[in-house]
């Protein structure tokens, strides 16, 4: 399979990149700034990303919404809406996109992130991913596109293999804790690249 990574060099992003490689997948790396032998471009500029998509049989869409005190919504919802339009320009069907925790239910009709005591730091962050979501649910028609959240906490950590997927409720253990790690999460999304399951929909993985 052909992957056009954007993001490649990220927490996420880079383990997406090393759990498709090692899988055979031939997986072309895209940042804004061009580093480390990727390809440049910005998620938000349709038309080069179009160009770069051509001939490839999927798109994942692996960046963080921007931290620099500024309003992250716009600039991610920029980012993602390109991304659509380009996978449209380009014929590319498939289209995965690392998501947020933030928008999982923990109850019927509420957010994590509206849940009392969510961190300050990550709110703004949790908005903008949320935003996305509702962006591709409304505007994703035509594509073949999975929206992936991982658990409240996420980090680097060992590749197990095992994990649960769930859909749009906040997963947690027996301990009422809600985690994965990067690599685990890698795997849960190069599996739903190879064998889709969830096209058309939000999913969640978790420990």
């Amino acid at each position: 399979m052909k992957i056009l990574l954007i993001g490649s060099t990220g927490m996420v992003g880079s383990r997406v990149a090393a759990e498709a490689r090692a899988r055979g997948h031939e997986v072309t790396g895209v940042t804004r700034s061009g580093k480390d032998g990727t390809a440049k471009a910005d998620a938000n500029d349709a038309a080069a990303v179009a160009r770069l998509a051509q001939g490839q049989d999927a798109i994942v869409l692996a960046i963080a919404p921007p931290r620099d005190g500024s309003d992250p919504v716009a600039p991610l919802l920029a980012d993602g809406r390109g991304v659509l339009a380009a996978a449209r320009e380009a014929g590319v069907r498939r289209v995965v996109i690392v998501g947020g925790a933030g928008s999982l239910e923990v109850a019927p009709g509420q957010r994590l992130v509206d849940s009392p005591g969510f961190p300050d730091l990550y709110k703004n962050e949790a908005l903008a991913h949320g935003a996305l979501l509702d962006a591709v649910r409304a505007e994703g028609s035509g594509l073949d596109w999975t929206y992936i959240s991982p658990a409240a906490e996420i980090g680097p950590g060992d590749r197990t293999g095992t994990f649960r997927l769930g859909g749009d409720r906040l997963l947690t253990d027996a301990d009422g804790n809600s985690r994965i790690s990067a690599e685990d999460y890698a795997v849960a999304l190069v599996n739903e690249l190879e064998d889709p399951k969830a096209v058309g929909r939000r999913i969640t993985v978790a420990y």
